[in-house]
């Protein structure tokens, strides 16, 4: 099949494709005699495998070692929990952040008059961190 039925297919986008080819994420393409990438049902799993993992915020690092895992039959799922773990911990983490974030801006914003005065604790803490 062609790029465009592959992406249709799979869900990546045939940029993404070119892409991960360029990057050696997946092999590139067979192409047909006239120079078109020509993919097969095994592409587009692989394709599929990427989007999730994708889908997950995995890395494309970890997407990478995750593939090599998912061919290696002689793996150890051990090495997959490691990175699924890792990647929930970076998750946690940017949780931590954001809630950090909201919490902030609730704050700013209960302090914040909301009326036709022009003083705003929003903008003074801002402009706290420009140095102006």
């Amino acid at each position: 099949m062609n790029i465009g039925k592959a992406a249709a297919a799979s869900g990546v986008s045939a940029k993404m494709i070119r892409y991960y080819e360029s990057i050696g994420l997946v092999a590139a393409a067979r192409r047909t005699d006239v120079g078109y990438r020509a993919y097969t049902g095994e592409d587009v799993h692989v394709l599929r495998f990427i989007r999730r993992a994708r889908d997950l915020g995995f890395s494309l690092a970890d997407i990478g070692d995750l593939l090599a895992l998912w061919r290696d039959q002689g793996r150890a799922s051990a090495d997959v929990k490691r990175i699924a773990l890792g990647h929930v911990a970076a998750l946690e983490r940017k949780i931590a952040e954001l809630q950090g974030m909201v919490d902030t801006l609730r704050t700013l914003a209960a302090h914040c008059h909301g009326d036709a005065r022009p003083d705003c604790p929003i903008l003074t803490d801002l402009d706290a961190g420009g140095g102006r």
